[in-house]
């Protein structure tokens, strides 16, 4: 039976995904890896549960699977990594941006370096990972350039003013990027989870717990139930099927969008 539009198989594609050692980065490299993509993984994290989760994609799956550990922070680092990726595997045909970092305080108490650190690795790295691999797959004539945004691209909230902002200047990347790519074969996307349970959410479920004296599924349950009409977390593995969908043949018209996957949050 051939492969349906929505899991046409990606054998001989290569992606990076950038924050994928855990959470959302690593079920999109695994579902990438499962339609027969090598993937180049990047993020941080013990070294031995690293080379777990690599030598677990590669052979579970039977593609190339490699690590590199680029602080996404840092211009240089990133341009390295692309420049290995292209050395190794011949080019970069889907770019997932996905790495982000959290920090909650009030506007007049955010800390600066925190603002400028959520600012750098959730948006400034978006801009870096696709400027140095669009030029190629625009000489291919495809690729799939996949900006894992948030709900919070779409919508503000209390306590976030870095992310906030860096999601909402996600979402702008990723209509230029459409524009100037429209008929090149390139598409440019962006995901907007709502909440999904993150190391990142999992900070905010336990900082809700201690300050209410709640118990832990209280907390998540509060929590989810304040945004999200489902009262179901959005899972990891539902984002990797969204980006998956993206990269397929039935997807290939389907550029700058901005796709809430958020239990009807956004719909309110």
């Amino acid at each position: 039976m051939p492969a349906s539009p929505a899991t046409a198989s990606l054998t001989g594609k290569t992606a990076l995904v950038t924050g994928s050692t855990s959470g959302i980065g690593l079920a999109i490299a695994e579902a990438l890896a499962g339609a027969g993509a090598n993937v180049l993984l990047n993020g941080f994290g013990p070294a031995e549960e690293i080379e777990a989760q690599r030598s677990r994609l590669a052979d579970t799956y039977g593609v190339e699977a490699a690590y590199d550990g680029a602080d996404m922070s840092d211009a240089s680092a990133i341009e390295g990594m692309v420049a290995d990726a292209k050395a190794r595997f011949g080019g970069i045909d889907i770019l997932v941006n996905n790495a982000g970092i959290q920090h909650v305080a009030s506007v007049e108490d955010f800390p600066v370096d925190r603002w400028d650190a959520i600012i750098a690795i959730n948006l400034t790295a978006c801009f870096h990972t696709t400027r140095l691999v669009v030029a190629d797959m625009k000489a291919k004539g495809w690729g799939r350039i996949l900006n894992v945004a948030s709900v919070h691209g779409l919508v503000g909230s209390a306590q976030k003013s870095a992310y906030v902002a860096a999601k909402h200047g996600v979402i702008g990347l990723t209509k230029v990027t459409a524009l100037e790519t429209a008929t090149s074969g390139v598409t440019c996307n962006a995901i907007c989870p709502g909440w999904v349970l993150t190391p990142l959410v999992q900070k905010q479920v336990d900082a809700k717990a201690a300050e209410q004296g709640l118990s832990q599924d209280e907390a998540k349950r509060q929590l989810v139930c304040e945004r999200m009409p489902s009262e179901r977390f959005v899972t990891q593995e539902q984002i990797g099927g969204v980006a998956l969908f993206l990269c397929s043949p039935a997807a290939d018209n389907m550029t700058g969008a901005s796709l809430p996957v958020d239990g009807a949050w956004v719909a309110q």
